[in-house]
């Protein structure tokens, strides 16, 4: 008998997701829903799942697995939309760049007996040049020679954690278990900075009187720094991620500023040597971040052995009366 797995939001993660798993149609059974039913149903045409479901209701009310491939700005009120339907013994995962902020909206809204795990994928290095964006850029090998972050409360069921890194391996990542403070530490530098830092960079340029000619001169070293705005996380997403996450995202901020007076300090005192030594630091220093991740073997870099993929039966049987077992323990 198949396990039905829901997928929410079939975007670029949300349909890799369901792309990776296509070699499992056996052992599951993958539904869809999104809030742009247009998307839904061109996720059903690209094989990212089997089956559109129109409600939230009928999305998860038999289903084991609910992933949630949302933006930060939609997680809560999805949340809340699918909390009564879940029945027990359900395992609700998320993708979205904030931990602590959904573990709390989880305590509140998940009813017992159903279980959370949250995860944060990290691409393969090979689209991390992708310009496509939302379900354009989905791809049945997105997570292959990635990591898969993953974070839970203390108290998760085990066996829930056992499914996200099971689950990992499956689509073709590696788990990285990680603490969920930490994790969006990490984020607001790697996920929130850049992406602020290009809205400011527009934002104090475009607003300038010189724009209507800078505008005409304008080239690569602008446009290639400003794409963010364009690719990635929308507005209200970027804004609930560094809302959500403030002393992390509000010390990387100060951090950037930071560096930035330096350079004003070194190009106020003439210091040349000054300035292109911080320069050069930073050349090097991304070079050294580009090998390392288009290598991604983070594995043998931290000496850990790798282990066999596991199969979809063993994955889902540790779900039969996750509820129940719990139960029996009170």
């Amino acid at each position: 008998m198949s396990t039905q797995v829901t997928i929410i939001g079939l975007g670029q993660i949300g349909a890799s997701l369901g792309l990776a798993l296509s070699d499992h149609k056996d052992d599951m059974k993958r539904v869809g829903h999104d809030l742009d039913i247009v998307i839904a149903r061109q996720a059903e045409k690209l094989g990212a799942i089997d089956r559109v479901a129109v409600n939230i209701p009928s999305a998860v009310e038999k289903s084991k697995v609910v992933l949630l491939s949302l933006t930060s700005d939609q997680v809560l009120e999805t949340l809340e939309l699918i909390a009564p339907y879940l029945p027990e013994g359900c395992v609700v995962l998320d993708t979205a760049p904030i931990k602590q902020a959904v573990f709390a909206w989880i305590q509140e809204l998940l009813p017992p007996e159903r279980f959370y795990v949250g995860l944060i994928p990290v691409i393969n290095p090979v689209y991390l040049d992708d310009d496509k964006t939302g379900q354009e850029a989905a791809r049945a090998d997105l997570f292959q020679n990635g990591l898969m972050a993953i974070a839970a409360p203390p108290s998760t069921h085990p066996d829930a954690l056992q499914l996200a890194s099971d689950l990992t391996r499956l689509i073709g990542a590696s788990p990285l278990f990680v603490d969920p403070v930490e994790i969006d530490g990490l984020m607001a530098s790697t996920h929130n900075l850049p992406q602020l830092l290009a809205s400011a960079l527009v934002n104090s340029t475009v607003n300038n009187p010189g724009w209507r000619d800078g505008r005409k001169i304008a080239g690569r070293a602008f446009a290639q720094s400003t794409k963010l705005t364009a690719y990635l996380d929308n507005a209200g997403s970027l804004s609930e991620a560094a809302v959500s996450n403030p002393e992390n995202t509000i010390r990387v901020l100060e951090g950037a500023i930071a560096s930035i007076r330096s350079y004003i300090t070194d190009i106020e005192n003439s210091d040349r040597a000054s300035l292109e030594a911080r320069l050069e630091a930073a050349q090097k220093g991304r070079q050294q971040w580009w090998a390392e991740r288009q290598s991604s073997d983070w594995l043998s870099m931290d000496g850990i052995p790798k282990v066999e993929y596991p199969t979809p039966t063993s994955i889902f049987g540790r779900l039969i009366g996750m509820g129940r077992k719990s139960k029996s323990k009170k």
